[in-house]
């Protein structure tokens, strides 16, 4: 007998960002094409990348940026890594299910690459925690569905974001991925609820981190207090794997707090997308 498929239901539509199909389908598209007026010049071949999770209002107009610059490369798969929100356990969770649906359709699990991935290290392991209730990921989705209406994905929650956990799961990205048609994604924003000006100060650290391609030394600030990023373990893992795999530079491609988008200055919440 076949086993009906598992398809994880979006919990943040209506909320983070539309629930009919043809809104949300309106304001991705709007928000790539008005991206296009202020991409920074980009040559090359993306391995990896960063994106914000917060409500479209907010981080949408920095993640359309940063995804478009991806709009000229074909991608198979989005290996896709982000923080745990809501849940909370020791490990880092890989989505065991057939696909992940938002209100413009599903989006497939790449299946064999998850089970590679798993198999890949005892610390990752196939579970729904992490996945339930997370937004992390959810918001990326209508992103990827308007830019690659084909694109399989793989979806990965760090429970944990210690130094070992990222490294490994660096480690175990890279081997996975190579030779196939995969783009990594970290999902992640950056300083929450400080004041305008301690916020770009905060944020500015990690773009520089970034822009100099220094992830160990991102992870020892974060380790120290000296930045913050709810999904800075992600933004470190993807950064050494898209490494191993190729990539040899970062750039920056937007930048901003949820006081450019209120006029609010008094506690702010950083987005990046690079």
């Amino acid at each position: 007998m076949k086993s009906a498929r598992s398809v994880r239901e979006p919990v943040v539509a209506g909320m983070f960002y539309p629930s009919h199909p043809r809104t949300l389908r309106r304001e991705v598209e709007t928000m790539l094409e008005n991206a296009a007026e202020i991409l920074p010049e980009w040559r090359g071949r993306i391995v990896g990348a960063v994106m914000p999770h917060a409500g479209y209002q907010y981080s949408g107009p920095t993640a359309a940026v940063g995804f478009k610059a991806l709009a000229s490369q074909s991608v198979d798969t989005v290996v896709l890594v982000g923080p745990s929100h809501r849940d909370h356990f020791g490990t880092t969770s890989v989505y065991p299910g057939d696909a992940l649906a938002t209100p413009l359709g599903e989006v497939p699990v790449n299946v064999e690459l998850a089970r590679d991935v798993i198999a890949q290290s005892d610390r990752l392991i196939a579970s729904h925690s992490g996945h339930r209730e997370e937004h992390a990921l959810e918001v990326q989705l209508p992103f990827l569905q308007c830019m690659w209406p084909s694109v399989r994905v793989v979806a990965i929650t760090m429970g944990e974001q210690s130094p070992e956990r990222c490294v490994e799961l660096a480690r175990v990205l890279s081997s996975a991925c190579t030779g196939h048609d995969i783009l990594l994604i970290a999902s992640s924003d950056l300083s929450h609820y400080h004041p305008y000006a301690e916020a770009a100060r905060l944020d500015g650290m990690v773009a520089q981190r970034i822009r100099s391609y220094e992830p160990e030394l991102l992870l020892e600030d974060l380790e120290h207090d000296r930045v913050e990023a709810c999904g800075g373990g992600p933004l470190v893992s993807v950064m050494m794997a898209a490494r191993t795999l190729g990539a040899v530079s970062a750039r920056v491609m937007h930048h901003c707090n949820s006081g450019d988008v209120t006029g609010d200055h008094s506690s702010v919440v950083g987005y990046l997308s690079a």
